[in-house]
């Protein structure tokens, strides 16, 4: 059933590529789009993003819920940090970190959302295939 889908005509729909053309995105914008993506792409990374979704948090908590050193997990919020997805807050001797903003909490949520839509739908096909 793995069957693939190829486009065997050698018709260019002009007005179709026009729009496409019109609405693309810039290099610039396109290649930040890329970086954001890949600094999501590591895992402990995203571990973080899972922590801080609904929680501020400091180093030594996300340390203990990732089971990670305070070393790693610094030198994982560092490149978050740089990268604009979680910020940062001291108070005394600590310092506390957040996702950035909305948008960060909102891609994170959204491919999650999507994930487990597949791992359900999946599922559900598993099923019915045993029976």
């Amino acid at each position: 059933m793995n069957k693939e889908y190829t486009c065997d005509c050698n018709t260019i729909h002009h007005e179709t590529v026009k729009k496409v053309k019109q609405k693309m995105i810039n290099k610039e914008t396109l290649d930040k789009t890329a970086t954001f993506f890949k600094i999501l792409s590591d895992p402990t990374r995203l571990k973080i993003i899972c922590a801080l979704d609904n929680n501020e948090m400091c180093v030594c908590d996300i340390a203990n819920v990732l089971e990670m050193t305070k070393s790693a997990i610094s030198h994982q919020l560092s490149i978050l940090r740089s990268n604009n997805l979680v910020k940062h807050r001291k108070q005394g001797k600590e310092v506390y970190y957040t996702l950035e903003d909305d948008h960060v909490k909102e891609v994170f949520e959204v491919a999650l959302t999507h994930i487990k839509h597949k791992e359900e739908k999946w599922k559900n096909i598993n099923i019915i295939s045993a029976t």
